[in-house]
């Protein structure tokens, strides 16, 4: 810094007393965040025992109907929009590569992945299609659908559901909220006691990986 400019020296000092107010002001707000962090980790924790508090035999059917599903030669499909489509493609990679246990691939496949599939049905008859679509080409009878939402109201999402019942595939929903429409177009309905989008897609992704640790637990015991 010794061949530093006068200006940038001042710079630098007004820097240093920008830094030291900010160092003063830390511990409170330091305080007012993780009271903060505090209070959402709480909420989210209180939310995840409620649904297990009445949903853990749930759980343990979803994961007892994928298993006979799988078992017998038929695939998962797995679908949502937003965050719930991060979480299909999440759920669908786990059982095609492996959770926990060094074991062969499981047939699952998210339908939320194929740009050109998911435009094309877009562009041509309409957004509430693109999963309904790839139901009636994919899926099969024995098949099983996990269809996640955290409101159960999305158009694609109910017209999707009803697509598969029509085809005689196993719907199980992945809810929040109070399900919505989609609730009663499921074989078994997992619904979040939430009205918070994050705290219920924080209790999905939980779920998610209890039913594909079940699942393997299932299909390979050791």
């Amino acid at each position: 810094m010794a061949n530093a400019s006068p200006h940038r020296r001042r710079l630098s000092k007004k820097a240093r007393k920008s830094r030291d107010i900010l160092a003063t002001a830390k511990p409170p707000v330091r305080r007012q965040m993780t009271d903060h962090i505090s209070a959402i980790v709480t909420d989210s924790l209180e939310v995840k025992r409620r649904f297990f508090e009445s949903h853990a035999k749930d759980v343990e059917r979803a994961a007892d109907v994928i298993s006979q599903v799988l078992k017998s030669g038929g695939k998962l499909l797995v679908f949502g929009n937003g965050g719930s489509a991060a979480d299909a493609q999440h759920i669908a990679g786990e059982l095609v590569n492996r959770f926990l246990q060094k074991r062969r691939g499981l047939p699952a496949i998210a339908l939320t992945t194929d740009g050109g599939v998911l435009t094309c049905i877009a562009n041509d008859t309409g957004f509430e299609n693109v999963f309904a679509r790839q139901i009636e080409a994919l899926g099969n009878e024995g098949d099983a659908c996990l269809a996640i939402s955290t409101s159960g109201q999305s158009p694609n999402m109910v017209i999707a559901c009803q697509q598969a019942r029509s085809q005689q595939i196993k719907v199980i929903g992945l809810l929040g909220r109070d399900g919505g429409k989609v609730a009663s177009l499921c074989d078994l309905a997992l619904i979040v006691p939430s009205d918070d989008t994050q705290r219920i897609q924080e209790t999905h992704n939980l779920v998610g990986h209890i039913l594909c640790e079940l699942i393997e637990t299932k299909l390979f015991p050791q």
